[in-house]
């Protein structure tokens, strides 16, 4: 009995010494950049259309391929708004996924300590050599990496070619002023059919602000000043904002309140131009090949208005990924990231779904399957790179934002308010926002 005990013990404390000189904890990273463990199970969550969902599992097919032992499961919303609410859920409930797409709004994540400072794996794990530096700029804080670019994207309106060549208007100039936009859509209005109208409500979407935004940098009053923490924005340029669109509106160049509150614009299975009821739709250059997969008549892109002028357009991050600092498997989601954005082979199957991406050897498997719609993509970029600046920084609490200038707007665009007060609402909103 004696033996038994003591080899036992013996056992337990080999098991022991083994464990602690092998293992990690998850924070740490791997010596040399070494494998990821095997026989773990990452959740990556992200929003996007079926497109995407298709294009993201094939992808996970192709790493589970090359790294048996690590299996990735997907959490798909089908907008941000969507996707922000249900992942904040999890989070307060200590069960966050893995890895995290974010978007703009994701220094928020670092404040709050939940994005991983991915510094200790550069050059290991994570090859940041193949990135633009410009990405790893824009996806740091205070000098560490927190968010890996899936690549970057241009603001940019998107319309129906054939539509256009149908009704016998003429096609949009590629650059042109907001003057000049305006008298475009008075002269297409009385050619369209009964029901579809020349332009998307893009002054606020129920999930996103970037037409704002826009339009504040055009006008010269960016949203947030980071240094001092206040915004430059006053209620008078507010106001100006939601007179425009308001003209617009009253002349029948964007749908009425109704019609447009009917369609999220989060992408194309909420898309009023996929829906046929615009002709001209907002949307980032990334999302082009989606919406022309979605429909059968032939789209284009074109600048925003004003972009010559003021430079106003801006090259952003598509998307980011970012690892939970809570996961039990960092390493894995580390690996798992660096295939996303490095691999050939994952460039061949996403394409630039998330962004013309930041990585050379993402760009060679992307580039060699490139269709007509990346072909346009890219000649976009040409015309608007030109007319692009760095992009603003971001106000904080960058979801909340989103929703409520919506409901302001919203309330506007129903006759609930005037644009004054709206304007002074929106004013009020941003200076809360800076302060928080």
């Amino acid at each position: 009995m004696m033996k038994k005990t003591v080899l036992a013990l013996l056992v337990l404390t080999m098991s022991a010494v083994m464990i602690f000189a092998s293992g990690r904890q998850g924070g740490e990273p791997a010596p040399g950049g070494s494998a990821s463990p095997s026989g773990v199970t990452l959740r990556w969550a992200f929003w996007g259309s079926e497109a995407r969902v298709k294009a993201s599992q094939a992808a996970v097919e192709a790493f589970q391929s090359a790294n048996p032992g690590i299996t990735v499961n997907i959490e798909v919303s089908g907008g941000t708004g969507d996707h922000f609410n249900k992942v904040d859920t999890q989070l307060a409930g200590g069960s966050g996924p893995d890895i995290i797409q974010m978007g703009g709004n994701f220094p928020d994540y670092v404040a709050k300590g939940v994005a991983l400072n991915l510094n200790p794996y550069k050059g290991g794990l994570l090859n940041v050599s193949t990135i633009d530096a410009g990405a790893i700029e824009a996806g740091s804080v205070r000098g560490n990496l927190y968010g890996v670019s899936t690549g970057a994207t241009i603001p940019a309106l998107i319309y129906n070619k054939s539509l256009l060549q149908r009704i016998g208007a003429p096609l949009p100039k590629a650059t042109q002023t907001w003057a000049e936009f305006r008298a475009y859509l008075a002269s297409i209005k009385p050619r369209l059919p009964a029901g579809v109208y020349p332009l998307m409500d893009f002054g606020s979407t129920s999930s996103s602000s970037t037409g704002f935004g826009y339009w504040l940098r055009w006008n010269g009053t960016p949203i947030y000043d980071d240094v001092t923490g206040t915004t430059r924005v006053t209620a008078a340029d507010a106001k100006k904002f939601l007179d425009q669109f308001k003209d617009y509106r009253d002349n029948g160049f964007i749908p009425p309140a109704d019609i447009a509150a009917g369609y999220a614009e989060t992408n194309v299975d909420s898309s009023s131009l996929i829906a046929g009821k615009v002709a001209i739709g907002f949307i980032v250059s990334n999302m082009f090949g989606n919406y022309q997969a979605a429909i059968q008549d032939e789209l284009d892109l074109i600048e925003v208005p004003g972009a010559a002028e003021t430079k106003a357009l801006w090259p952003q991050l598509s998307q980011v990924y970012t690892v939970n600092a809570a996961s039990k498997n960092i390493e894995a989601a580390v690996k798992f990231i660096n295939f996303l954005v490095n691999s050939p082979e994952a460039g061949k199957i996403i394409g630039n779904d998330r962004g013309i991406s930041s990585s050379s050897t993402f760009r060679q498997g992307a580039s060699s399957v490139a269709t007509p719609a990346d072909q346009k993509v890219f000649a976009y970029h040409d015309i608007a790179g030109p007319h692009t600046t760095p992009e603003t920084p971001h106000l904080p609490n960058d979801t909340e934002l989103n929703s409520t200038l919506n409901l302001i707007y919203q309330r506007v665009s129903f006759g609930q308010i005037d644009t004054t007060q709206g304007g002074q609402q929106i004013y009020e909103l941003l200076v809360r926002l800076a302060r928080k």
